[in-house]
């Protein structure tokens, strides 16, 4: 552990960070460049002595845990926090299992598309994160499980409401290969995650389907940019599809946009006014 180089490291990363980045406000009194220490150490859930000694070259070896939080608080990049543990003297190994913490400014840009169905999904398909657009056109995600919220154990195992596979998508069984393939690179990253392992093995065991794509062992595959959605209310919805790849996590934001002056943004508009609210309540 290189006590003094961690140090300096430390301070540097925590002066280059203003307040508003995390969601906290200036103050009229602040002298200090960036966050306070005080701040770094609640946002990395450790207490400000501790904080304060490993700033200036005092502290014991800082576990992975509270490492993991110093690289949360002070918004480090992958290089960054590699470097954070070879100073700390823990080299960082491979991370155990797929990040399910969608940063804050993730959030922040699916509230601002409120002419967009937006989701964010982790490493093995599970919906983490979404807009109330996205609620109201596949479904509302707060009511489900965390199992149920999982779109690789869905396309495959369902359940399929009202008889649809995954909401009537067009694409169903390009999704399905795509995802399956994609799992394939998910286990080989997460090699010790336990819950990894367990959804595989669970899709192996129930879906003949994700066996037989298993083991063809591809792990890439074409993702649609456009797919159709059919919806139990105002019918089929057919929107352009993108996805941005958060890699520092892991995830992916999957964006759906319609057509303009097209009928489905004319569905996507009503959607966006009923919610998740059933059509017969409104009438």
């Amino acid at each position: 552990m290189d006590r003094q180089e961690l140090a300096g490291f430390l301070r540097s990363r925590r002066e280059r960070i203003s307040p508003a980045e995390v969601g906290l406000p200036a103050g009229p009194r602040r002298r200090t460049p960036g966050l306070r220490r005080e701040e770094v150490a609640q946002l990395a859930y450790i207490s400000t002595e501790y904080y304060t000694r490993l700033e200036q070259a005092r502290g014991p070896r800082p576990s992975s845990e509270v490492l993991s939080g110093i690289t949360r608080a002070l918004r480090l990049s992958d290089v960054e926090r590699d470097h954070l543990h070879h100073l700390a003297g823990a080299p960082h190994g491979p991370a155990p299992g797929p990040s399910r913490e969608v940063r804050q400014s993730i959030l922040d840009l699916l509230r601002r598309l409120p002419q967009a169905a937006a989701i964010v999904t982790s490493a093995t398909f599970e919906v983490i994160a979404w807009n109330d657009l996205a609620a109201a056109l596949m479904e509302d995600f707060s009511a489900l499980t965390r199992r149920d919220r999982n779109l690789a154990r869905r396309i495959f195992l369902g359940p399929h409401a009202n008889g649809q596979v995954l909401y009537g998508l067009s694409d169903a069984d390009d999704f399905a290969r795509f995802s399956a393939h994609r799992l394939r690179a998910a286990a080989a990253r997460y090699p010790d995650d336990p819950e990894v392992a367990a959804l595989v093995r669970e899709l192996l065991a129930c879906s003949e389907e994700f066996a037989r794509l298993w083991a063809s062992h591809d792990v890439t595959a074409e993702v649609a940019l456009c797919k159709t959605f059919r919806h139990p209310q105002v019918g089929p919805v057919t929107v352009n599809c993108d996805v941005l790849d958060i890699t520092d996590r892991d995830q992916q934001v999957v964006i759906y946009t319609a057509a303009p002056g097209s009928p489905s943004e004319q569905a996507l508009r009503l959607l966006s006014v009923i919610g998740t609210q059933r059509m017969e309540v409104l009438r």
